[in-house]
């Protein structure tokens, strides 16, 4: 008896060892996660509760996470949700499942995350989101942002020659209204212009995404216009994957092999990921030869004689991206560093050979790191905080060609070096109370300090907001989301309160629209406030006093999708604008002194316009086709209330890409088209003594991209094609002078070096 007693109990024990084990022992899940349309579902993030083994879905669906037995939470996440499911894993059993998701294949893809409580899909966001793919980027060979945007509806650009420097425009409104975000940081630039659009190094680009209107409360000043949030890349799915690109383009009808005349342009960039641990790295060189330059011998005179005359341009780009995450956690760093030169050939004299050169090298340093940390199902906490650290200097010097020697020039803004440093930090909670409403409390502190030889001091601006928005929704087809923001400003009178008010509504299954109301600001820049520019060609003095820009805003946008199959999509959506500025900043007369520019507030601006934009997709061919037309407050009115003429000056633009796939080469042709209308304005002339406005236009122009793309062997593409199919350089201008403070007048307004051949090769290669 006790014998038999004694073996019970060891063989009690045994098997609750053996079973122990067994339940201790890392198993393999394996399964494949589809859309609702039954297509592979890739890039999604696959966790088990109260587990630190993640997994991402593979091209097909397919993923793989280790598990230990016994009854688990298979969580799904789709970027927009998450799906839960309770899944048995035993020993003796390999669990292999297939998911399929609740969102539709088109609304997987677009995911938005700007100005959103949480990623969520384009369909669902209460704001009209326009997004820009890193396939369509690829498509492009595009070398800078500014060639992405360039053919995308209310996008337009202005050329500084004089400084080698780009603007944007956004519906009519200019560049210091338009918020440029890094990964949802805010960039930091120098100059009136928003030169750090091209200061970002494309090859790391996900996405762009774009909010049209002000978008204030959320991000404070500068977002009248709207937002353009350029998205950079993350690990990836692979546990490790290297790429590398190298582009050849010409410059019109310049180029030279590898380096000098023309652009050319390299990146590698590695990418690791491994049991939630994730890091990449990446390096560009950027390097452009200038176009339709003198001659090195050519005199100041004949330099002076050539309008069109593009500076050479060379960057080094490099940046590094670190991070953690788990079902619940998520943290990651980021560097991205720039180097940039400008140079400038001036003409020498004749008389002793020498002539005068100058530089321009921005360093820029840009570091952020951002956390989301998820309490529970109903509370998020997400932190974001930024610094960068900007400098332009200016180097002049007189050449002496026979010696080959050089001498620092003494002339007043000659020798200067300017620099400007910008910290943010936001905190936001998320507190979603129940399916109707979700809360957003947040604080946000900006720091901008600069100083030089131009600027006044070492002046800083800090800026202190908290706000709060809600989303309330009555019904599964009613999204109501009012916000509002409170900052106080060390320098400044800021405006005490911006308000919001943004509302979506599906007016059936196939529409929503959305309305919304806005105030926005912009506050003055450190350099309008404290900038001082005297050489021999400017006169140019900031102002301690302006006030911040104020404006009202009204948007409006109608969606139809109205065709979501498998094979075939269609959408259309149209939007209407209208903005009433107050205290614009803008260049003027100095009351004291006319010789002498500065900044000013002008009382009123308004722009109001339309677009249509309309999108088309069956099987391999994507094709979209829109119109904008935008009208610009006439700025005679404010000073010649008297003059007869029209309140707003209209502009249209009209735009279509099409691109075709050929599966069975693994090839596609792509074509990107913008016809963009003559620019009318109106100046002050006298006619007969008497004074009278004359109608001024900056010409029309067409611009198209044409490039092919096909895979060859396993990991190589090769991109070809032409920019630029219509050679535009100049566009025609009737009027006198441009208005700028850097403007020189002239007949014409350069635009372009010209048509230019593309040719170049990526390599991607991934081990999973």
């Amino acid at each position: 008896m006790v014998k038999t007693y004694l073996l019970s109990i060891f063989l009690l024990l045994l098997f609750k060892s053996t079973f122990a084990q067994q339940q201790n022992k890392t198993l393999i899940i394996t399964g494949k996660v589809l859309t609702v349309e039954g297509l592979p579902a890739s890039g999604l993030l696959v966790t088990i509760k109260d587990s630190k083994y993640i997994a991402y879905t593979q091209n097909d669906g397919s993923f793989k996470i280790p598990s230990t037995a016994g009854n688990k939470q298979l969580i799904i996440k789709s970027g927009i949700s998450s799906l839960e499911q309770n899944i048995e894993v035993n020993a003796n059993q390999l669990v292999i499942l297939t998911i399929t998701l609740k969102e539709k294949a088109y609304e997987l893809k677009e995911v938005v995350v700007t100005a959103q409580y949480g990623p969520q899909s384009i369909k669902n966001s209460v704001y009209n989101v326009r997004t820009i793919s890193a396939e369509k980027i690829r498509l492009r060979a595009a070398t800078n942002v500014q060639q992405v945007l360039n053919t995308e509806l209310g996008f337009r650009f202005n050329n500084d020659l004089t400084l080698g420097t780009t603007d944007v425009e956004l519906m009519g409104m200019s560049g210091r209204n338009i918020k440029i975000l890094l990964d949802g940081v805010p960039m930091v630039d120098r100059s009136d212009s928003r030169e750090s659009l091209n200061q970002i190094d494309i090859n790391t680009v996900e996405r762009i995404e774009i909010v049209e209107g002000p978008v204030s409360v959320v991000y404070g000043t500068d977002a009248l216009a709207g937002v353009i949030n350029i998205i950079t890349k993350n690990a990836g799915k692979s546990l490790l994957n290297i790429s590398a690109r190298v582009q050849e383009e010409t410059a019109g009808n310049e180029y030279e092999a590898l380096s000098g005349a023309g652009l050319h342009n390299q990146n590698i960039g590695v990418s690791w990921q491994n049991k939630g641990w994730s890091a990449l790295a990446g390096f560009s060189h950027n390097a452009f030869g200038g176009w339709n330059l003198a001659e090195k011998t050519a005199t100041l005179d004949e330099v002076n004689a050539i309008t069109n005359r593009w500076k050479p341009k060379e960057q080094f780009l490099g940046n590094t991206k670190i991070g953690y995450r788990n079902n619940n956690f998520n943290i990651w760093y980021r560097l991205d560093g720039l180097k940039e030169t400008i140079d400038t050939r001036l003409g020498i004299n004749p008389n002793n050979y020498k002539g005068k050169l100058q530089t321009y090298t921005t360093k820029r340093y840009t570091h952020q790191i951002q956390s989301e940390y998820r309490f529970s199902k109903q509370v998020e906490l997400t932190v974001v905080a930024g610094y960068t650290d900007l400098q332009r200097a200016t180097r002049s010097v007189i050449h002496d060609y026979t010696t080959n020697t050089e001498q620092l020039t003494t002339d007043a803004g000659e020798q200067d070096v300017a620099k400007f440093n910008g910290t943010s930090a936001r905190i936001t909670v998320q507190y979603f109370a129940n399916k109707m409403i979700s809360i957003q409390p947040g604080f946000e502190y900006n720091r901008d300090a600069a100083s030089g030889q131009r600027i006044k001091g070492t002046p800083v601006i800090n800026d202190y907001a908290f706000f709060a928005s809600s989303e309330i929704r009555p019904t599964e087809s009613i999204n109501i989301r009012p916000g509002v923001r409170f900052i106080k400003n060390s320098v400044y009178d800021a405006p005490a309160v911006i308000p919001s008010l943004n509302t979506k509504f599906g007016l059936t299954k196939n529409f929503d629209l959305r309305l919304s109301y806005a105030r926005g600001f912009r506050a003055p820049a450190l350099r309008e406030l404290y900038y001082d520019f005297f050489d021999a060609s400017h006169s140019i003095r900031g102002n301690e006093n302006l006030k911040a820009e104020q404006s009202h805003s009204f948007n409006t946008s109608l969606v139809w999708a109205g065709i979501q199959k498998d094979d075939m999509q269609f959408r259309s959506t149209a939007t209407g604008f209208y903005n009433l500025f107050t205290n614009r900043i803008d260049y003027g007369m100095d009351p004291t002194n006319s010789s002498i520019t500065t900044l000013i507030n002008v009382s009123r601006y308004k722009t109001i316009g339309g677009t249509l934009d309309n999108t088309f997709i069956l099987k391999n061919l994507q094709a979209s086709l829109g119109v904008s037309y935008i009208g610009r407050y006439n700025n005679l009115l404010i000073n010649e209330v008297a003059l007869d003429v029209p309140e707003f000056m209209w502009a249209p633009e009209i735009n279509g890409n099409v691109i075709y796939n050929f599966p069975k080469i693994n090839g596609s042709v792509s074509l990107f088209y913008k016809y963009t209308g003559n620019r009318p304005g109106y100046q002050l002339a006298t006619v007969d003594g008497v004074q009278t406005a004359r109608v001024v236009k900056i010409g029309a122009f067409s611009w198209a991209d044409l490039m092919l793309n096909k895979n060859v062997c396993k990991y190589f593409t090769i991109n070809a094609g032409v920019k630029n199919l219509f050679d535009v350089t100049q566009l025609t201008n009737t009027s006198t002078s441009s208005g700028g403070a850097h403007s020189s007048g002239g007949a014409s307004v350069p635009y372009s070096y010209g048509r230019s051949y593309v040719l170049g090769l990526l390599f991607n290669w991934n081990k999973n």
